[in-house]
């Protein structure tokens, strides 16, 4: 199951970035799919509108996925995505959960490549 739940995500994702078409990915999404990110939630709907508004002007846009991991019904992808001359880019993880297999749940974490030093400080104590 592991593997089958890999292979949709990875179809879904490449389709997408190989095409720019939103609507081939709407089949492989449950009709209560739902889409979390740490400043907001959405609806299936909702995220696919998302998607297509950020593909629009990103024409070019390149991903490089670096893993995907798979464990029952959750799959986790790791990425590097940026645009022609706008590098570095950012780093993306993603964690989708399948039901009867569709993506019925999504999670995303997204960091500025740019920005990752000062990210990695953030466990520190103040100096008072």
């Amino acid at each position: 199951m592991t593997t089958d739940n890999k292979s949709i995500v990875r179809q879904a994702l490449t389709a997408l970035v190989a095409t720019g078409d939103v609507d081939a990915l709407a089949p492989l999404l449950s009709d209560d799919f739902v889409h979390h990110r740490p400043d907001s939630t959405l609806t299936k709907a909702e995220w696919l509108a998302a998607v297509r508004a950020a593909l629009i002007p990103t024409a070019g846009l390149q991903v490089e996925i670096q893993h995907v991991l798979g464990d029952g019904d959750r799959v986790m992808m790791h990425s590097r995505r940026w645009l022609p001359g706008a590098e570095p880019g950012i780093v993306v993880v993603d964690i989708w959960r399948l039901h009867r297999g569709l993506i019925a749940e999504a999670w995303e974490i997204i960091e500025p490549v740019a920005q990752a030093s000062a990210h990695m400080t953030w466990w520190e104590p103040l100096d008072h």
